[in-house]
């Protein structure tokens, strides 16, 4: 049986993202899991920020930002940055990160991470605690190192999730998309088509 609770943020997991913004001296990156794809074409995501953040400013005064998918080595820096503000401390410094330029837009991301999706901001949404800044996602930076006969290998990245307070490596894998509704006989010959190969 099912208890009820009030209405709640008790979605996870979530991605545990380092965000980069501004330039310069004044360049940053903070921890964001409130992030996510809202649209496939054109591509765009968002990020809600709180307003009395340091990254807040920065992020409404250039119009840019990038997310940067850290991998499973990178936990420690991620929480990191998620509580202590850039107000105080020189996150890359600190973290020992690398601030790397960016192909299409005026601010950083994070060079230690194997994908980084370059944002601008469309719009500004005050939603209450936070405010989501909605975005085109014009360019994504992807370490060639885990790039295979131009796949994209994720999972090679020892990937990690945020969920209710706590980080948890992604484990096995389960599935594949539409795994569900592939027909037996297709599963077969890729199968035999599998044992062809060792």
């Amino acid at each position: 049986m099912k208890e009820r609770w009030k209405g709640s943020v008790l979605l996870s997991p979530l991605p545990a993202v380092l965000v980069g913004c501004g330039s310069g001296d004044n360049k940053n990156i903070f921890t964001v899991a409130w992030t996510g794809i809202v649209a496939s074409h054109p591509p765009k995501t968002y990020i809600s920020v709180r307003k009395e953040r340091y990254s807040y400013g920065l992020i409404k005064e250039n119009g840019v930002f990038t997310i940067n998918v850290p991998s499973g080595d990178l936990v420690k820096a991620t929480d990191f940055c998620g509580v202590k503000s850039g107000r105080e401390v020189d996150k890359f410094s600190a973290t020992n990160l690398t601030a790397e330029p960016c192909f299409d837009i005026d601010t950083v991301s994070v060079k230690e991470c194997p994908v980084s999706l370059e944002c601008k901001v469309t719009d500004v949404i005050e939603l209450g605690s936070h405010d989501m800044f909605l975005a085109d996602i014009v360019s994504v930076a992807v370490d060639d190192k885990y790039v295979e006969d131009g796949k994209l290998c994720l999972d090679k990245c020892k990937l990690f999730a945020y969920a209710h307070g706590e980080y948890y490596a992604l484990g096995k894998k389960m599935g594949s998309f539409g795994y569900s509704v592939t027909k037996k006989s297709t599963k077969r010959k890729r199968a035999a088509k599998a044992q062809g190969k060792k």
